[in-house]
């Protein structure tokens, strides 16, 4: 892993695909058809507990038997939650001693599973991923797979083990299995447009949550509730929400870019409990086929919102949304190829039927690379904005940037501090 060069890891890479399915005729376990499968969730936010209740109706032969989270108050917030959202449709009941609570919590709430839903903040997911693979646990695990690029090649280097041991790994992001996207991918694999060119991918909105300090909250605890705002814990919204839009633009090109630069800052987000990330980005990937893709996100309210992904072909243009029609037009204006997905189910749900279906039948689903991917071209992108300089894949990828303290505990220390007035330092392109 000293040296991940772009054509090895494309060549071992499943990228081309929304997820590896392998025949299941070779390795089927006889012993998944008609097992109880048992279920934790390590994260309780918000979306801990709605895979958690896809993953429940994924499968009616299952059972949720932990919950884990480094708060309690979450813990049980998400457990009731869980339990108000399905309402008596399937019976759920955790333990209490299965409710369980800290930093190393997550070791065992994996023991006790089959399938286990990794939906902490990011900062943690390479060590829960790389811990779920050792014990040979089938795996959810949200966008993206880490904040660093040292935490990206930890989940490569169990990835590995991923395809030894036939492990079920789907991760969080659903655009690649939902209906819509797929038939467009279909039609433009089919030649509709032509060869890729260039493209532009958003993820522009007023922002997301803030949870102000509170008397009495250790710095670290502090950090942690309010992680969103923490590169370390989170990776900047580029990382943690606009890989999506990436994750497309990789999918659709089937490579990812080799160089990144652009620019951002902080213009209407700066205040104490904003942390050190940025409240807008721009980024100019570029590709080994020479496309182009340019990006954009933002959290700035009173903005326009527009989240979609263009993308520019010699014979025609795609232009995709994951909440609306999404169409392909001649460079004319005149409609090649249209779909609505009104009527489609959602694409957080298909994520949890597909993974319980091939656990079932004994295949596997390997997500592991397009994670691991995606997540390294946002960080990439974040590397090109804060420093301002051009950024090359190859350089990217061996960066020495460990961002994440390893045996963290409440007596931990975080790896950022504020100033004497509450504020911390800002990334400033050029130095």
């Amino acid at each position: 892993m000293k040296n991940i060069k772009r054509r090895s890891f494309l060549k071992s890479s499943s990228i081309l695909t929304g997820g590896l399915v392998l025949p299941s005729f070779s390795f089927k376990k006889k012993s998944q058809i008609n097992k109880k499968l048992k279920i934790s969730v390590v994260g309780c936010g918000g979306r801990g507990t709605g895979a958690a209740v896809q993953a429940l109706r994924a499968d009616r032969n299952v059972e949720l038997v932990a919950l884990c989270d480094a708060f309690k108050n979450r813990l049980e917030g998400s457990y009731n939650a869980i339990l108000n959202e399905l309402d008596g449709e399937i019976e759920v009941k955790v333990k209490e001693k299965n409710k369980l609570v800290g930093f190393d919590s997550y070791k065992k709430a994996i023991d006790l599973c089959d399938v286990v839903i990794l939906a902490t903040p990011p900062g943690f997911r390479p060590d829960h991923f790389k811990y779920a693979v050792e014990k040979s646990k089938h795996i959810f695990m949200e966008k993206p797979v880490a904040t660093d690029a040292h935490g990206v090649r930890k989940v490569l280097e169990a990835a590995k083990l991923v395809k030894e041991k036939k492990i079920n790994v789907v991760v969080g992001l659903q655009r690649r299995y939902q209906l819509s996207y797929l038939d467009i991918f279909k039609q433009v694999k089919r030649g509709i447009i032509g060869k890729i060119i260039s493209g532009t991918v958003r993820w522009n909105s007023s922002g997301v949550w803030v949870n102000k300090r509170k008397p009495g909250q250790s710095e670290l605890e502090y950090q942690m509730r309010n992680w969103y705002y923490f590169n370390w814990i989170c990776g900047d919204h580029i990382v943690e929400q606009h890989i999506h839009n990436l994750d497309v633009a990789n999918w659709f090109l089937g490579e990812h870019p080799i160089t990144a630069q652009g620019m951002g800052g902080r213009e209407v987000r700066k205040g104490i409990d904003h942390g050190e990330i940025f409240d807008h980005h721009y980024v100019e990937f570029k590709y080994p086929s020479g496309a182009v893709i340019h990006s954009q996100c933002r959290h700035q309210p009173g903005t326009v919102r527009n989240v979609n992904e263009v993308l520019v072909g010699t014979k025609g243009v795609v232009n995709l949304s994951g909440n609306g029609v999404v169409r392909i037009n001649d460079h004319n204006g005149s409609l090649l190829h249209k779909y609505d997905p009104k009527d489609d189910l959602s694409p957080y749900q298909i994520e949890h039927n597909k993974l319980f279906k091939s656990i079932r039948s004994g295949g596997q689903i390997d997500d592991t690379e397009i994670g691991a991917t995606a997540t390294m071209t946002a960080i990439m992108g974040r590397m090109a904005t804060y420093t301002g300089k051009l950024i090359e894949w190859d350089n990217a990828i061996n960066t020495d940037d460990n961002l994440v303290p390893e045996n963290m505990s409440w007596s931990s220390e975080p790896p950022v501090l504020p100033d004497k007035n509450g504020k911390y330092k800002i990334p400033v392109p050029g130095k």
